[in-house]
């Protein structure tokens, strides 16, 4: 596996790789309305081009296999954590901890002293693996639909 920054050219895989992991791996914490309404097919397009100006803007970073994307992750200046993701057929491998290892030696590097990020239920475990504590559950709706998720936060 190699880790390289963000590249415009893996939006589309990006985006797809979110799709199908939120909708096959998130399924065992959230319903099937709510993983609908997380992601959604009808905003792939504006996903693209949001994600596009945010990843270009935050300190982002792709992991690969070979030829294919397994995983990303972002970090905002601020230090908010907005996205870790890895592909539904290449978890427990060891790539979101890679990722997240690269993200806050960055992090470190910029003068960050302190990572949040707004974990999935399912995602929860891993982050308090890795050193997060729980701040508070909060309830956030997308597209009209209740999700739980947690804000979490690591001193660097």
């Amino acid at each position: 596996m190699k880790i390289r920054k963000f590249q415009i050219s893996d939006i589309e895989e990006i985006v797809t790789l979110f799709y199908q992991t939120v909708h096959s791996v998130n399924t065992k914490d959230y319903t099937q309305q709510q993983v609908d309404a997380w992601a959604s097919e009808n905003d792939r397009t504006s996903r693209l081009k949001s994600w596009k100006q945010s990843m270009n803007s935050n300190d982002c970073y792709v992991a690969w296999i070979g030829d294919k994307v397994v995983g990303f992750s972002d970090v905002t200046p601020t230090g908010y954590l907005d996205r870790l993701f890895v592909h539904k057929d290449f978890q427990g491998q060891g790539i979101a901890s890679a990722l997240l290892d690269h993200i806050e030696n960055e992090a470190r590097k910029s003068g960050l002293t302190e990572i949040y990020t707004h974990s999935s239920i399912t995602a929860k475990p891993f982050f308090e693996n890795r050193g997060y504590q729980l701040i508070q559950a909060q309830e956030v709706a997308r597209n009209d639909v209740e999700l739980i998720n947690f804000r979490m936060l690591k001193r660097l």
